[in-house]
């Protein structure tokens, strides 16, 4: 699996708390373009985000689905984005000093990304995954200053 790291200076709870509002998905997650629904429960287990990546009118629709839930510290995630594959995402908090450590794990489960050796699937989700723990510690640390 991809892993990628980050400190947060806030509490689990607030960062855990952008994970549970599935309606900001598309605020941090990169190329989600729109979020169409979220099923009641969210981040229940088997509960699922609707979702469109890409611009209009070349948009994907699909479902990101709950896989394990604890909160607040872990949070996994099976993202779909047919016909290209899906991902298996793993989020796990812990309070740190100065905040809370943010460890996000990806790798692809499904389809022709799959079948990539983990150097070259490197190559494409660290830069993503770290522009969007990036983009989720901004919206963790401006919830707790609301």
């Amino acid at each position: 699996m991809i892993e990628v790291r980050t400190t947060v200076p806030t509490s689990v709870d607030r960062v855990f708390a952008v994970l549970a509002d599935g309606w900001s998905y598309a605020g941090w997650v990169v190329g989600a373009a729109h979020i169409r629904e979220v099923d009641p429960g969210w981040p229940a287990a088997g509960t699922r985000i609707h979702h469109s990546v890409g611009a209009w009118p070349v948009a994907v629709k699909d479902v990101t689905t709950v896989r394990v839930a604890e909160p607040p510290k872990v949070l996994e995630l099976e993202a779909r984005l047919w016909p290209i594959g899906a991902a298996r995402i793993r989020f796990e908090l812990a309070e740190v000093s100065g905040g809370t450590e943010v460890a996000m794990f990806e790798e692809a489960v499904k389809g022709p990304p799959a079948l990539l050796p983990e150097g070259l699937q490197a190559l494409f989700l660290t830069p993503r995954n770290r522009e969007s723990l990036r983009r989720l510690a901004d919206l963790a640390v401006r919830k707790e200053s609301q």
